[in-house]
């Protein structure tokens, strides 16, 4: 891999310009045609090139989805780093819920994409966990930072005293021990059911879910199960 602080040459400029041209691109066909029916032919023709050219910059078919979901976790993620950011840091809940209006906002502003992301997996098409775990793992890794950093300030609210059976607890624990966490197991269950509550809500509503003529406040429903998912959290 390129060191990132030496100069680029010209020709490895040119190169990245190409690449940012393919995802650019890459991600207008998405738009307009879905995952599913991606051609990294019919890419090459808007750019302008033949096939066989546009292969010396990206291999296949699969590695285009590849680029495509790195560009896109990393959008998402600049996106509900700096919401949460601008939050102040004992304001638990209001981290939260800037999270939660970062991911809606990004995914209603970019459906294809968040489909690419979170919709069906595409056909024929193994997403290589080594290069996509890391970027598409930053926003749960931030919700279980503001959990946890609530846990230790004091501020996270104890749970009912349903107990965590061994499997589960085994689980988490080794989430627990991944993100250097200090969570007890009832509290990161119940930051997992937020987890994943919110983007089934967001999911929802992006693939049309609701029907057309459910629910017309929808920013007032979100803001409805925010409020309810921070309480579950443990967040007051």
């Amino acid at each position: 891999m390129a060191d990132p602080l030496k100069p680029q040459t010209p020709r490895e400029q040119a190169r990245a310009r190409t690449i940012e041209q393919i995802i650019r691109l890459g991600r207008e066909h998405l738009a307009l045609h879905g995952a599913a029916a991606l051609s990294l032919r019919a890419v090459a023709r808007d750019l302008g090139v033949v096939s066989s050219a546009v292969y010396r910059y990206v291999e296949s078919r699969d590695e285009l989805l590849t680029l495509l979901l790195i560009d896109a976790y990393g959008e998402l993620g600049d996106a509900v780093e700096a919401a949460v950011g601008s939050v102040p840091a004992d304001d638990f809940r209001g981290r939260f819920a800037a999270l939660a209006n970062a991911v809606r906002k990004w995914a209603l502003s970019e459906p294809a994409r968040y489909a690419l992301l979170f919709g069906s997996p595409v056909p024929g098409y193994q997403a290589p966990a080594e290069r996509t775990t890391g970027p598409g793992t930053r926003v749960v890794i931030g919700l279980m930072g503001i959990l946890d950093s609530a846990y230790r300030a004091g501020k996270l609210a104890a749970p009912d005293a349903a107990a965590v059976v061994p499997a589960l607890s085994a689980d988490l624990e080794a989430i627990r021990s991944e993100m250097d966490l200090a969570v007890p197991d009832a509290l990161l269950a119940r930051g997992a059911l937020a987890w994943t509550s919110v983007f089934g809500a967001i999911s929802f509503e992006v693939f049309g879910q609701y029907g057309a003529d459910t629910f017309s406040a929808r920013d007032a429903l979100f803001q409805h199960h925010v409020d309810i998912l921070a309480r579950v959290a443990g967040l007051g």
